[in-house]
């Protein structure tokens, strides 16, 4: 099989039977959006999901968060993975949105990137969820389960090399989908420890399937 064959079979089953969907994360605007993206970085979403709403609540814009100190913002997110600093990353973003930004979320990668907390894959998120655009967010799902279905080389070693390989074989208009395709499907059934490859659609064309003793 080549590998174009294999990304075809991939994205027809995902086409077929996933909706083109996005985060799990709950956020109402661009700057809640950022502001749980970057919350999440080495956390699970149903963890974010359960401090935001007071967050949200008591800092709704980047103007009111940029009024707040990194303590005051510890408090609401204390049980989120490296709280001090997520809380740092909050209070720094919230300020450059209003001094930079004229308090909106901009756009494009370099300026998202700019942002403190902000790296390619947060920025990418952004990119794709906020605005439309054809970016793909490679996180500790998406590199697995590319490097498991065989979608790229193994050479692809870092994830920068790991969003490219992919984007050479994913129609523009099916990237930001594929991102959450790659990412549901790594979280619920390619799982990293104990991957559930008897109930796996793609077992058939998968290399890395693990078959049963005889």
């Amino acid at each position: 099989m080549t590998r174009q064959q294999r990304f075809d079979h991939v994205l027809a089953y995902f086409r077929d039977h996933l909706p083109p969907t996005e985060t799990e994360l709950n956020y109402t605007t661009p700057f809640e959006l950022l502001v749980a993206v970057v919350l999440s970085a080495q956390c699970t979403d149903k963890r974010i999901n359960q401090v935001t709403p007071a967050l949200f609540k008591a800092y709704p814009t980047p103007q009111a968060m940029a009024e707040a100190s990194a303590d005051d913002l510890f408090g609401f997110i204390k049980s989120v993975s490296y709280p001090n600093n997520k809380a740092s990353h909050l209070a720094g973003l919230a300020r450059m949105l209003v001094s930079d930004f004229g308090g909106e979320v901009p756009s494009t990668l370099e300026e998202l990137t700019r942002l403190p907390g902000v790296g390619r894959k947060t920025a990418n998120v952004i990119q794709a969820v906020a605005f439309g655009k054809a970016a793909l967010a490679v996180d500790t799902h998406v590199f697995r389960v590319s490097h498991r279905l065989g979608l790229v080389p193994k050479s692809a070693t870092t994830p920068y090399s790991v969003e490219m390989a992919l984007r050479r074989y994913i129609p523009e208009e099916e990237v930001a989908a594929s991102h959450y395709w790659l990412l549901l499907h790594g979280r619920y059934t390619c799982t990293a420890r104990k991957p559930h490859c008897p109930n796996c659609p793609l077992a058939a064309i998968c290399p890395s399937r693990e078959t049963p003793a005889p």
